[in-house]
């Protein structure tokens, strides 16, 4: 080690060594730096080898007693966790410097240079300079030693919804994304009708239920089970379940209210549609442009389901169409939305295109639809409506057909998508195949509302070549000033082969 010696020097005059006779400067020792070194190793009781413990499934270092943290090689936090383990040997000395000396990351080797200071003979300040080794060894952490003996989860959130299309659970994914709730989930696993959520604590599980709660409208209930229960010390071991029911009603959908629940609306029409869930169900009503925000809370004191599955939509095409001025509101009616324009229209089913038959509507579409248009709609003339609430309504009251969007060409408009989204890891039950087509009714969605856009991040796929997006007779797209430039990391954020070390 290298020492070097540090005092002050009262004169420039010379004096001898009291054991070796050789000129020094004067110092309150008296002795030269080879002398004083022989005597006396302020490194004395200083530990120069130590054990860091190293998780190699999750990557992590042990912090004594018990916590686990992540650090990157040559970082501030591992040069922390190093100068914790020789701590108290430090106590007597005076730490000047520590810094990292560079070693092959695969070595499973840490070195640590410290530099030191301690007053030893009549006041005489030593300093020197020393090594410590660290050897890395392997030790499986706790949250990884569970899960590889299956035993790794202690709180699961079940999120269920009784529907045929998975928009919603689409549209939480990306909610999920965007807050990095994921980042605590042992295990996402798919299954028919929801997702599991896997946790290694009651805690981070009660996060993931009250963002649930925030983001989309629905009711919880938790239960636990004893695993095990140590006598001696009354502690116990339980697991947790959080139970979560999403409203099931999605976009899209025809609904029909209850008469004490559209009469608090507003004096709505019973027979609305679904056009947006959020953290609300937001309907509308076709014939009068009146909108309503149902919360969960309100949804399940006054239950109603969908009137139609989304398969069966029926195809129509515009005859005639005509702009409606605003209707005047009747009394206690509510607020009508601004976004949409009331038209009546002719409309024709694609498949009984040679017969006479059309069908007159009221629709909330007028802002986009133009004859010799294709949509897609609902047909109530020629159905059974197996609802409570539809069946005691007014014959009259119910439109002949509800029309829902405007339809385009699909397979355009997958070809011109220029944007991606992300998804979760999750383990799946089967695939099936009407997933890929409610998929891309979902990315659909998004190019239609710019409401639900604001809480996705879309990123920008650099496999398709960028149009310009000034063109109005296509279907909706998605602007690239709306679009996230995906982040790639190439680089071992361990400090493996070909990182960069940082100091």
């Amino acid at each position: 080690a290298e020492l070097l010696f540090v005092t002050d020097f009262s004169s420039l005059c010379s004096s001898l060594c009291c054991q070796c006779g050789v000129p020094i400067p004067p110092n309150p020792a008296n002795m030269c730096v080879g002398c004083l070194r022989a005597q006396v190793d302020i490194t004395e009781g200083i530990p120069k080898q130590g054990t860091l413990h190293f998780c190699k499934q999750c990557e992590r270092y042990l912090q004594p007693p018990g916590t686990w943290i992540q650090c990157t090689l040559e970082s501030r936090e591992l040069l922390a966790l190093c100068l914790k383990k020789i701590k108290a040997s430090l106590s007597k000395v005076r730490l000047i410097d520590a810094g990292f000396i560079w070693t092959e990351p695969h070595s499973k080797r840490l070195k640590l240079k410290l530099t030191v200071q301690k007053e030893v003979i009549n006041g005489a300040v030593l300093q020197q300079v020393f090594v410590v080794e660290y050897i890395i060894q392997s030790q499986m952490c706790e949250d990884c030693h569970r899960i590889e003996a299956k035993d790794f989860w202690k709180a699961v959130v079940q999120v269920r919804q009784k529907t045929l299309h998975k928009k919603t659970f689409y549209y939480l994914e990306q909610l999920i994304l965007k807050h990095r709730l994921h980042q605590n989930t042992l295990r996402i696993k798919e299954i028919h009708d929801g997702l599991d959520f896997y946790y290694s604590s009651k805690q981070q599980a009660q996060k993931m239920v009250d963002f649930l709660q925030c983001t989309v409208p629905s009711r919880s209930k938790s239960s636990q089970r004893l695993i095990s229960h140590d006598i001696h010390s009354n502690v116990y071991n339980y697991k947790s379940t959080f139970s979560v029911e999403i409203v099931p009603i999605c976009k899209d959908n025809v609904v029909c209210l209850s008469p004490k629940l559209a009469q608090s609306l507003g004096n709505m029409s019973q027979i609305c549609v679904c056009i947006r869930v959020t953290s609300t169900i937001h309907l509308i009503d076709p014939s009068t442009l009146q909108i309503a925000e149902i919360d969960g809370n309100t949804y399940w004191r006054h239950p109603f389901n969908s009137l139609f599955h989304p398969k069966q939509l029926e195809e129509f095409i515009i005859m005639d169409i005509n702009r409606v001025q605003e209707k005047k509101k009747s009394a206690g009616a509510g607020a009508r939305s601004n976004k949409h324009t009331l038209a009546e229209a002719w409309v024709q089913k694609t498949s009984e295109l040679n017969t006479d038959h059309q069908y007159f509507c009221c629709t909330h579409l007028g802002h986009i639809l133009n004859p010799g248009d294709l949509v897609l709609g609902f047909d109530l003339a020629n159905c059974n409506l197996n609802d409570e609430f539809a069946n005691k309504m007014n014959p009259h009251s119910i439109p002949d057909v509800v029309l829902i969007k405007k339809s385009y060409d699909r397979t355009k408009r997958q070809h011109r998508r220029n944007w991606k989204l992300k998804e979760l890891e999750r383990d799946r039950e089967g695939t099936d195949t009407d997933d890929e087509r409610q998929y891309q009714e979902f990315l659909e969605d998004l190019e239609e509302d710019e409401a639900i856009r604001k809480n996705v991040n879309i990123y920008r796929n650099a496999d398709v070549p960028v149009e310009s997006d000034t063109d109005d007779d296509g279907p909706p797209r998605i602007s690239l000033a709306e679009m996230l430039e995906d982040l790639h990391i190439s680089q071992d954020a361990t400090g493996g082969e070909g990182a960069n070390m940082m100091t």
